[in-house]
C-alpha cells in the first residue's frame, strides 16, 4: 500500500461551478448563463483582445520564470520595488506557496468560518491545525480571531473583501487588528477583488506590507481584469519575506501570453473603473430585489451577493440551473438557505432576477 499522507484520506478536489456545455446537455438548453464563479461578465479590456489577435509569441520556449516586464510594470504601478513582489499561477497557487513553506504539523492556523475554502484546505494537505473562527453578520470576528491566536499559530488569513460573503473589514477594525497580532505570526491579506471596493469609507491597504515586515497582500489578474483563464495572481511583500517565498514557488509558473495580457489590463484603468461602474448598478438591482421581498443580503464591496432565500440552497441551485443560470448553493459555501450569484450584465441580473421569483414562488417563499 502506498505511503499517503494522512491527511488526504478523504479529502475532496475543489468543486468549481459546473461547465456551462454540461448544462446545457444535461437540461436540452441552447443559452447558458454562468454566475458561479465570480468572472467579469463583460470580459477583458478591449485592448488585451486587439493583443490577442496580433500576438506572435513563439510559445515553442519556456517563458521568463522571473516575469521580469510584468513586474516592472506592477511594481511601477504600485510604486513598490520589484523585489517586493512574487507571482503566481492565480492567487490559488500563492495561498499554496505560502501554506507549503509556512505551515506544518505542529502549527496552527487561524481564519474566518466562512472564508475561502482554500485556506483550510491547503492547511490540512500540510497536516497543520485549522482554527475556523465564526463571522459577525458575514464580517470577519477579528477580536475573536485574535483570541484564537497562540504561540503555535503560523499564519492568520483575512479575505478582503470577503469570499463568499463580500463583505469588508473596515479600515480601522483592520488597523487596530494587525497591530496586535503578534510579529512571528505571518498575515495574509487576500484581496482578490479589492478592484470592485466602492465603498467611500475604505483605505488604500498597500501600506500595510511596509508596516508589518509579517504580511503579504494578494492580488489578481483573474477578478476585475477579466483574464480567469490566463491565471496570474500576485502578492506583495516585504522583499525579506519575498526572498523566503519564492524557492517554494514552481518555476515557469506564469506562460508567455498570460505575461503579456496582464501587462496590457493593467494599462487599461479607465476600463477597471467602467466595470466597477457598471458593477456597482447591477449590486443594486439584487439588492432592490432583497429588499422588496424581505430577503436577507450581505452587504457587498465585490463583484457577487451572497443572499438568503429561505429555501434549500441546493433546490433553488438546481432549479436555476434548469432554467439556464449557473449559480452557488450557500450549502456548498457552508450557508445553507443562501445563494451566492455573480453580478452579471444589467440584462442577464433582471432575467435571472425574474426566474428566481418564480422558483421561490415555487418553493412557497414568495406569494
Amino acid at each position: 500500500m502506498m505511503k499517503w499522507k494522512q491527511q488526504i484520506h478523504g479529502m475532496k478536489a475543489y468543486q468549481p461551478g459546473k461547465p456551462m456545455e454540461e448544462v446545457k446537455a444535461m437540461y436540452g438548453l441552447d443559452e447558458v448563463v454562468k454566475l458561479a464563479s465570480n468572472e467579469n461578465p463583460f470580459g477583458n479590456s478591449p485592448k488585451v483582445k486587439q493583443f490577442l489577435q496580433s500576438d506572435a509569441s513563439n510559445h515553442a520556449i519556456y517563458p521568463d520564470g522571473y516575469a521580469q516586464t510584468l513586474r516592472t510594470s506592477v511594481a511601477n504601478f504600485y510604486g513598490v520595488e520589484e523585489s517586493e513582489l512574487i507571482f503566481g499561477n492565480g492567487s490559488d497557487d500563492l495561498i499554496a506557496i505560502v501554506t507549503r513553506a509556512l505551515l506544518y504539523p505542529g502549527v496552527n492556523t487561524v481564519m474566518a468560518e466562512l472564508s475561502f475554502s482554500q485556506y483550510w484546505h491547503n492547511a490540512e494537505i500540510e497536516g497543520a491545525e485549522v482554527r475556523k473562527v465564526p463571522m459577525k453578520d458575514g464580517v470577519h470576528d477579528l477580536d475573536a480571531m485574535l483570541e484564537a491566536i497562540d504561540e503555535n499559530t503560523s499564519v492568520v488569513w483575512v479575505c478582503n473583501p470577503n469570499n463568499p460573503t463580500g463583505t469588508l473589514v473596515s479600515d480601522e477594525a483592520l488597523s487596530a487588528f494587525l497591530a496586535k497580532v503578534p510579529s512571528d505570526v505571518f498575515v495574509v491579506l487576500d484581496e482578490a477583488y479589492i478592484e470592485y471596493v466602492n465603498d467611500p469609507a475604505y483605505k488604500d491597504t498597500l501600506h500595510y506590507f511596509r508596516d508589518y515586515p509579517n504580511l503579504i497582500l494578494l492580488r489578481t489578474f483573474s477578478k476585475a481584469y477579466g483574464l480567469a483563464s490566463f491565471r496570474v495572481g500576485y502578492g506583495i511583500a516585504n522583499a525579506d519575506i519575498i526572498a523566503k517565498l519564492d524557492p517554494v514557488r514552481a518555476p515557469f509558473n506564469n506562460t508567455i501570453l498570460s505575461q503579456a495580457v496582464a501587462q496590457v489590463a493593467l494599462a487599461d484603468q479607465d476600463y477597471i473603473v467602467s466595470c466597477r461602474e457598471a458593477n456597482e448598478k447591477g449590486k443594486a438591482q439584487y439588492v432592490a430585489f432583497c429588499e422588496k421581498n424581505g430577503l436577507h443580503y450581505f452587504p457587498s464591496q465585490t463583484n457577487f451577493v451572497m443572499f438568503e432565500v429561505k429555501a434549500d440552497s441546493n433546490v433553488v441551485f438546481e432549479e436555476m440551473m434548469k432554467r439556464g443560470f449557473i449559480i452557488r448553493s450557500g450549502a456548498a459555501l457552508g450557508l445553507d438557505g443562501y445563494i451566492r450569484v455573480t453580478i452579471g450584465t444589467e440584462e442577464q441580473n433582471a432575467k435571472f432576477l425574474t426566474l428566481l421569483e418564480e422558483v421561490l414562488a415555487g418553493q412557497g417563499v414568495l406569494a
